[in-house]
């Protein structure tokens, strides 16, 4: 399978003081906005890193599901909770707090598919920051 994604960012005047929108094709996106504050502070908007947090979490969650089914489990919900942590100017680690629950699946084959998972993730594969995996099983 091959496909091509896009999105589109216009920012706007200084790093600082400036701000911008982001834009996807699918339109989930539609202008919007994001600034210093959103990214550094608690201003209202979004920022790369929250937006990552979702593509890696969205990302592995469906991974995950994929590879249960192959091993013969259908899970009832993936719930995944992706926390991207920055430091001086870096994306140091991504943790993924994953809590699931599917039925007939010993919680050691469960954190097994899991770990295979975050490493075949698309997402996972372009992250240079370290990716820490916390499994929860509550079947």
């Amino acid at each position: 399978m091959k496909f091509n994604r896009k999105a589109n960012a216009q920012w706007l005047g200084s790093g600082k003081d400036g701000k911008g929108n982001l834009t996807t094709a699918s339109g989930v996106l539609d202008k919007t906005q994001y600034s210093f504050s959103t990214r550094f502070e608690d201003g209202k908007g979004t920022n790369p890193e929250e937006l990552v947090g979702a593509a890696h979490a969205g990302c592995f969650a469906m991974q995950l599901s994929f590879l249960l089914g192959e091993a013969g489990f259908t899970p009832d919900t993936l719930d995944v909770e992706a926390t991207v942590s920055f430091e001086d100017g870096s994306v140091t680690t991504i943790t993924l707090d994953l809590k699931g629950k599917v039925p007939g699946i010993t919680s050691d084959k469960f954190k097994e598919v899991a770990q295979n998972a975050k490493e075949v993730c698309p997402i996972s594969k372009l992250m240079k920051a370290d990716i820490v995996l916390n499994v929860s099983l509550n079947n």
